[in-house]
């Protein structure tokens, strides 16, 4: 049975990420964006910078960022590039930016080119004995107060798994160390509070539960720190006035604004705030609830197979997704393009299987997968 028509066999919240009426909601919502920019009149700047303004004022609502701590940035990459290199000078010069092994790879990518530049050592904690992932006890055995900046990954995209935060910034603070945590991978499905317990900076996209679209990204920053913060890309609206055209009286806007650098982006977060909109109206502990539900649903189906879980099995070390071991990945590909071909969606890497059911997804495409992966794993 395919389930195309209406994503009921859709399990890929860990990439892009589906609500009822999506297509239409971003459509609409493009169309208008359309006619306003193509008007001929003098509306267009007032409607794109309203939209902007909503789509961080609704981020603002789903992380408790206070008034002028949020903007937009196009990635978390870009985002966290921005925040390194506004820190003030020499800050980190000698000291160790602690990172996980299961953290986004880009990210990694990032801080092992800054670190000669910044003059610090990056040291990347490894996946714990026996786990795919990085525990608790493990990230806190490294972290002294040496650390100048710890990235903390609030949900892998590798395992899912997710370290006792609160714990985390417990010791960070103890230690004296900047935290900043990405958010990305269970923003719109987990809670998250920027305030509590307070972090220095959060980052995300837009992305996967969120269901938004690429290029929407958002760099939060504590308020207490902006005045020491001075973004080495800075541009107009990085201004208080950006309509202050003095080359030689150039100073940063006392908030957030500091970080925004030439005319903003902002097709990418009017394409976006259809998906905030929808999130924010909804019954989080109900979506929450129809995710762990089918979650233990597969955990259930994969046991019976016999593949290992790759994930914590207790929801609460958990995000929203599961992902397995196949045999191989030779395997692990055969199955998910099969599956697509009968309308499920999914991915893998290597020989780990990824499934994320969301609010689209129905409990009866969790039992049609798993018929099906018996048959192709068996023949």
């Amino acid at each position: 049975m395919s389930h195309n028509s209406e994503g009921a066999g859709y399990f890929l919240y860990h990439s892009i990420g589906l609500y009822p009426g999506k297509e239409e909601a971003m459509a609409n919502a493009m169309a208008e964006f359309a006619r306003v920019w193509s008007a001929p009149n003098d509306a267009q700047w007032g409607y794109v910078m309203g939209k902007r303004q909503a789509f961080i004022d609704h981020w603002r609502q789903l992380i408790n960022a206070p008034e002028g701590t949020l903007t937009t940035c196009e990635t978390v990459t870009d985002g966290l590039h921005a925040i390194m290199r506004a820190l003030p000078e020499g800050m980190l010069r000698g000291k160790r930016v602690l990172v996980t092994a299961d953290c986004f790879p880009s990210l990694h990518f990032l801080l092992a080119g800054l670190a000669p530049r910044m003059g610090f050592r990056l040291d990347t904690v490894p996946l714990s004995e026996g786990r795919p992932w990085v525990e608790t006890a493990d990230f806190i055995d490294r972290w002294g107060p040496d650390v100048g900046l710890a990235l903390l990954t609030w949900v892998t995209s590798i395992a899912s798994a997710r370290m006792d935060h609160a714990a985390l910034v417990a010791h960070g603070r103890d230690m004296g160390s900047l935290i900043a945590v990405d958010i990305t991978q269970a923003a719109g499905l987990l809670p998250f509070d920027a305030r509590d317990p307070a972090v220095d900076f959060v980052l995300s996209t837009s992305l996967k539960w969120l269901c938004g679209a690429p290029g929407a990204g958002i760099i939060h920053a504590d308020a207490t720190l902006l005045p020491e913060l001075q973004p080495e890309a800075r541009g107009w609206f990085s201004q208080e006035n950006p309509f202050s055209w003095d080359l030689d009286a150039f100073s940063y806007a006392p908030d957030i604004r500091r970080f925004d650098t030439g005319t903003p982006p902002s097709v990418a977060a009017l394409a976006s705030l259809p998906g905030l909109e929808w999130m924010l109206a909804q019954d989080r502990a109900a979506i929450i609830a129809h995710n762990r539900r089918l979650v233990e649903r597969i955990i259930a189906r994969a046991d019976d197979l016999g593949l290992p879980l790759h994930s914590p099995r207790e929801a609460e070390r958990r995000g929203g997704a599961v992902m397995m071991r196949l045999p191989d990945a030779e395997r692990a590909a055969a199955l998910v393009a099969d599956m697509r071909q009968h309308g499920y969606g999914m991915d893998a890497r290597g020989p780990v299987l990824r499934l994320s059911p969301g609010i689209v997804t129905q409990e009866s495409a969790v039992d049609a997968v798993f018929d099906r992966m018996r048959e192709s794993l068996s023949g």
